[in-house]
């Protein structure tokens, strides 16, 4: 069900100053909120609701968001849980809709378990747009998607098997066991590799959390386990920085391959001292600021979130509203020696 009905402009001024009175004490569950919210200035209020704060990544897709409340002159939130467990995010989202914001961006760490949270908050008049990770479609009104599924995939396959020579054994570093987004990824991966690496072995799948240390410790795991393994993926800017700080100190530095997708900033000494050769990934910063131009103008009433709806995203150009309302990023991008030196994020 679509959303479109917005409150009196009073009533979300109210909810803001209620929303700013309660982020700024932090929150009864042991999540914390962000400093720096609350750029804009308009009469529509958004809240950013990511997997975890203190994830690098994360960070990044909200200055965008930041970046783009700034320009539509809208006030944005950052809330979030310290885990990226699925429990950790309904009290957020709940607190959310009481406050009565316009938009909710939600990066989900379960496609199903933050359904009835979110829909009630739906059924307040707050509109729901997932970025990152989404949830059962049915839960939200939009969901940003980063770039093809299909193509995340396949450039991740495409990096292991050129850097390990097309034949071997691999095993994949994910974050969470549930996480929507990494395990589509994955199946999409088996299905790659049945069909156009037959002679790459995967040999398992393993599950960080997106915890700096268990992923480190899983690495580990995995190299002791496998004797034999060539290559780690790790689709998760987590994981594949702490397999990179693993491997950069051990035996296997330069033997086993890494690639997957992270950020420049977190493994540029990790191209430059050899550990990995090339990984993947779009730019979080402009996921954000997609999203929040989407929520805006659904909380608007610009758009419904259905299939050939069109909208305008600043820097970004124009975007329209895809099958199952989804909207594409764009295609991932791979990083390397030659390029890194260019990006900051």
């Amino acid at each position: 069900m679509k959303h479109t009905n917005r409150r009196l402009s009073a009533l979300v001024a109210v909810g803001l100053t209620a929303s700013l009175a309660l982020t700024g004490c932090g929150s009864d569950d042991g999540g914390e909120s962000a400093n720096g919210s609350g750029e804009g200035g308009g009469d529509l209020a958004l809240t950013m609701l990511p997997k975890n704060l203190g994830n690098p990544y994360f960070d990044t897709s909200t200055d965008g968001a930041e970046e783009a409340a700034d320009e539509l002159g809208v006030s944005l939130d950052e809330v979030g849980p310290d885990t990226a467990t699925p429990d950790a995010q309904v009290p957020f989202i709940n607190t959310a809709a009481q406050q009565g914001v316009d938009g909710l961006i939600v990066s989900a760490n379960d496609p199903t378990a933050i359904c009835d949270a979110l829909t009630e908050a739906q059924d307040a008049g707050t509109s729901v747009v997932t970025f990152d990770s989404d949830t059962d479609p049915e839960c939200r009104d939009l969901y940003v998607s980063q770039a093809d599924s299909a193509g995340i995939a396949k450039a991740q396959v495409d990096l292991i098997a050129e850097q390990i020579g097309g034949e071997g054994q691999i095993a994949i570093l994910s974050a969470a066991a549930n996480a929507t987004n990494q395990n589509e990824w994955i199946e999409l991966m088996k299905t790659e590799l049945e069909e156009n690496h037959p002679d790459i072995e995967l040999v398992d799948t393993v599950y960080g959390d997106d915890d700096d240390q268990k992923s480190f410790d899983e690495t580990s795991a995995l190299l002791q386990k496998y004797p034999e393994l060539d290559g780690i993926v790790s689709p998760t800017t987590v994981g594949i920085a702490a397999a990179a700080r693993y491997l950069s100190t051990s035996n296997a530095q330069g033997k086993v391959k890494l690639t997957g997708l992270g950020t420049p900033n977190q493994l540029r000494q990790y191209i430059e001292d050899g550990t990995v050769e090339a990984f993947a990934l779009w730019n979080p910063a402009d996921l954000g600021y997609l999203a929040t131009f989407a929520a805006e103008a659904l909380a608007s009433g610009d758009i419904e979130g259905e299939e050939g709806d069109t909208f305008e995203a600043g820097r970004l150009g124009e975007y329209t509203v895809g099958a199952d309302s989804v909207v594409l990023l764009g295609e991932p991008f791979v990083f390397n020696s030659e390029n890194i030196g260019d990006f900051d994020f």
